[in-house]
């Protein structure tokens, strides 16, 4: 194996490569690259919805809850439904860009600090969030490290909630 020394970045506080702004205590995603989303107009066909979930699932770890908001703009793209933009799809389209351009920066685990999970089930999907209290600065901070969630399966929609946890 080879390094390229012209393709290595030495003595940089913050690197942004491939969407994500990397530093020593934080990921974040690159401000310049979601910055598109709002000027694009709402999708007109399925193959721009598509597109949309592309770009939006590439960033899914920053998005609380993303299979739950993005659910409805799922279903529109299935081979039998007809394209249509219903209020509930257009909410999800600017609930979802909105949680682009806010999305909070993600910190970097300290495995020699305790963790804290949380996690959240509802009659449309499953989340998880992963916490962690850090001294950044003097001050203790408690913040994410990471999102995770997926809608639920049609067999596991028949499961209680308490069930569902389990997952």
């Amino acid at each position: 194996m080879k390094i390229s020394l012209k393709k290595c970045h030495f003595g940089f506080q913050e690197l942004k490569e491939l969407g994500h702004v990397v530093s020593g205590l934080s990921l974040g995603i690159d401000k310049n690259k979601v910055a598109a989303v709002f000027l694009k107009p709402m999708p007109q066909n399925k193959k721009g919805i598509q597109s949309f979930l592309g770009f939006s699932v590439y960033y899914r770890q920053y998005i609380k809850d993303f299979a739950s908001i993005a659910r409805p703009l799922y279903k529109l793209c299935d081979k039998d439904t007809v394209f249509q933009m219903t209020l509930e799809r257009v909410k999800a389209f600017e609930s979802l860009r909105q949680a682009l351009t806010t999305a909070p920066l993600l910190l970097m685990p300290d495995f020699k600090l305790p963790f804290k999970l949380y996690i959240d089930s509802s009659g449309d999907g499953l989340g998880a969030a992963l916490h962690q209290f850090q001294i950044i600065n003097d001050k203790p901070v408690e913040g994410p490290i990471c999102f995770i969630s997926r809608k639920i399966k049609p067999t596991e929609a028949r499961w209680s909630v308490y069930a569902l946890f389990g997952l």
